[in-house]
């Protein structure tokens, strides 16, 4: 394993000044004052696991106080819902819900379908996340179009069947006959919604619609103001109190004890993403020659030499990697910028999942317990 690299970047890393920082974050933070409470923290796990695995880790994360636990439905890996409900017989405490599906790859109908099963089985604790999507083209997937109305229309179609309504719709993107019901049995209350976005416009309209924003593949606090400035021109158009839609961040996770492994580990993780995530981000200027040599690496397979192009201070903002301190110091870090939940991903640990979860259980979950109400 190599030593830590120099930051070999051409131009130093900047942050763009951010003048627009969301007022009501700050009214907020100073109203709950130093404890921060109701703060939470989930885990989530990528679909590429035997069925036997999906159970082992929900009897895992069981025995921790984890608030959520969340299984990402990226393509081609296992869709979310196959995975979710092998997990939730054996999670008794924790939210499950899919982070997140793309109305373009699954249709609204399957979608309720899917959240209607997962709600029998973890009642009163299932919840739907959903996306525009990533990397679509890739698999030969079109993107429905405008995306922005698609999405809101499929929020509209899935909560009608879920309230036992008529889907019956005849919109710009979805077209579904006036007697089509569904036929199963109904969650007893509303589901709540997440979508994940980067974006000013899609935050907006999560704003109006949804109850939280995930913010995927990020740990930089300096985000948190801006997307939270997005959401709350939604929710203003929609009369919604300022603060009503919780921030969610969450990103790749590698914990170890030996905390030179776990950042190894995160950076080789992080590579095949970073190219793509970093153009997302407001507040970060990144050469962009240094990312488009490390995607080269990685289109080449190269993964370690791509991981070597990566350098600390970039890899704190994507990235949660290092012993059990250096994770509570971010989260503490987050939390204090206003982010409500943190979401710890793949792979966990530097060697294992299981090491990883257990240090997260022991170790970090304890040392939160200051921000968290459970």
């Amino acid at each position: 394993m190599p030593a830590n690299p120099k930051p070999w970047i051409d131009k130093p890393m900047s942050r763009r000044p951010y003048k627009g920082y969301n007022t009501w974050r700050q009214c907020y933070l100073n109203e709950a004052g130093a404890g921060m409470t109701n703060r939470e923290l989930s885990i989530a796990f990528q679909t590429d696991k035997r069925a036997g695995d999906y159970v082992a880790l929900a009897q895992l994360v069981n025995r921790y106080a984890f608030d959520a636990v969340t299984v990402y439905c990226d393509a081609p890996y296992h869709p979310s819902f196959g995975p979710l409900l092998l997990m939730a017989p054996h999670i008794r405490k924790a939210r499950l819900g899919p982070a997140g599906i793309a109305p373009s790859r699954i249709h609204p109908l399957d979608i309720a379908a899917g959240t209607a099963l997962l709600a029998d089985v973890a009642p009163g604790r299932a919840y739907l996340g959903l996306v525009r999507g990533g990397w679509l083209a890739e698999h030969g997937i079109k993107e429905l179009q405008p995306p922005l109305r698609a999405m809101r229309e499929a929020v509209e179609i899935i909560r009608a069947l879920l309230a036992g309504e008529s889907a019956g719709y005849c919109g710009r993107v979805f077209q579904i006959a006036e007697h089509v019901r569904a036929p199963y049995p109904l969650p007893p209350g509303r589901i709540p919604l997440q979508i994940g976005t980067w974006g000013r416009k899609l935050a907006a309209l999560a704003g109006e619609l949804a109850d939280e924003v995930k913010v995927g593949g990020s740990a930089n606090p300096d985000v948190i103001p801006v997307i939270a400035d997005y959401i709350a021109t939604g929710e203003a158009r929609a009369g919604r109190a300022q603060g009503s839609v919780k921030l969610v961040l969450g990103a790749v996770s590698v914990i170890d004890e030996d905390r030179e492994a776990a950042r190894w580990r995160a950076r080789k993780s992080v590579a095949l993403y970073m190219p793509i995530v970093s153009r997302l981000d407001p507040t970060l200027e990144i050469d962009p020659e240094l990312m488009a040599r490390v995607q080269a690496q990685v289109n080449a397979g190269a993964d370690e030499a791509a991981a070597r192009l990566i350098p600390d201070d970039i890899l704190d903002r994507f990235v949660f990697a290092g012993n059990p301190a250096d994770i509570i110091a971010q989260c503490e870090a987050l939390y204090a910028a206003g982010a409500q939940r943190i979401e710890l991903g793949t792979p966990h640990g530097a060697r294992d999942a299981a090491t990883g979860i257990h240090l997260i259980g022991r170790e970090i979950i304890p040392a939160l317990r200051s921000y968290r109400s459970s």
